[in-house]
């Protein structure tokens, strides 16, 4: 029996969201974020969403050197394609944000669809012990945080990477989000397919009950009809369920430590490759494959690996 449709997996790896002292898992060097990659990669992602980490304390670096310190070692281990965040930190500028995508021009770089609140206060409730002093500080300080991505960054983001082929994971954290992302292409600033990545159980965004899922895929596919392929991302607790939830609607999934940092209730997950096992079985459990990196490039009309520049500074 032939396999089902393809279904791309894409693995966030590390982030800015979870710090280290929540997984002793969590990677944060260089070489650990290289190893995760590879890993991951190796156990089924066909896409690599990439944040770079300072190495002494792990907070996020939205540097090109920060980034530089990866990418090599990653394009030369697997041919997965390689996301870059524009996203960065929540309390960065756009400008900072963008600096890697157009320094190294990859295939894929992820793109904020709107401005939130972004609270993640909540998990001081969780935990009480800090490896690194800004870590309560980093937590504390969103409960008066807009994660910031207007019109204008948007459109900034855009401009200075569309010119080097570079296409977009549109990460969408609410309805109105994807209504964003029909008036960026209603001007012609977009060109399908569109990747959307929903976003779910974030304090600020959507929620995580199946109707929200269902409102999410129901309007997209009204705005955008067959131009678009639809993946989802659910943080914490909720990361496999709406996985599940976007597979057997026709999507894809995303998993990840930047995600969640667990692989099942009360239980750490030990590596990213180990979610992106998860995540396939119930892929193959449904009767369908689990999509290569090149059947992810075809998919998304990716412009090919040999066209990044990884090996800049």
């Amino acid at each position: 029996m032939s396999k089902g449709r393809p279904v791309i997996i894409t693995c966030a790896l590390t982030g800015a969201i979870h710090t280290p002292s929540m997984s002793p898992y969590l990677p944060v060097t260089p070489e650990a974020i290289i190893a995760e990659a590879l890993a991951a990669a190796e156990a089924g992602a066909a896409i690599l969403h990439i944040h770079a980490r300072n190495r002494e304390d792990g907070r996020p670096d939205q540097s090109p050197e920060g980034f530089a310190r990866l990418l090599p070692s990653v394009a030369s281990g697997t041919d997965a394609v390689v996301n870059l965040t524009t996203g960065g930190s929540p309390f960065m500028k756009v400008e900072e944000r963008v600096r890697p995508a157009v320094s190294f021009a990859p295939e894929l770089a992820s793109l904020n669809m709107g401005s939130i609140n972004f609270g993640l206060y909540p998990l001081l409730n969780k935990y009480k012990t800090f490896q690194h002093e800004w870590e309560p500080k980093h937590l504390e300080s969103t409960r008066d945080l807009v994660f910031r991505n207007s019109f204008a960054d948007i459109e900034y983001v855009l401009q200075a990477c569309y010119e080097h082929g570079t296409r977009f994971e549109f990460e969408c954290y609410d309805i109105a989000h994807l209504y964003n992302l029909a008036h960026f292409a209603d001007r012609g600033l977009l060109k399908p397919p569109f990747f959307i990545q929903s976003v779910f159980g974030l304090l600020g965004g959507i929620g995580t009950h199946p109707e929200d899922v269902a409102h999410m895929k129901r309007t997209a596919d009204r705005l955008f009809g067959s131009d678009f392929e639809w993946s989802v991302l659910g943080a914490g607790a909720s990361q496999f369920r709406i996985a599940a939830h976007s597979i057997s609607m026709g999507g894809h999934a995303r998993v990840g430590l930047e995600d969640s940092l667990w692989i099942e209730k009360g239980v750490l997950a030990r590596s990213n490759a180990e979610q992106v096992r998860k995540v396939a079985q119930i892929i193959e459990g449904l009767g369908l494959s689990v999509a290569t990196p090149d059947q992810a490039r075809e998919i998304l009309k990716l412009k090919g690996r040999d066209a990044v520049r990884f090996q800049a500074a």
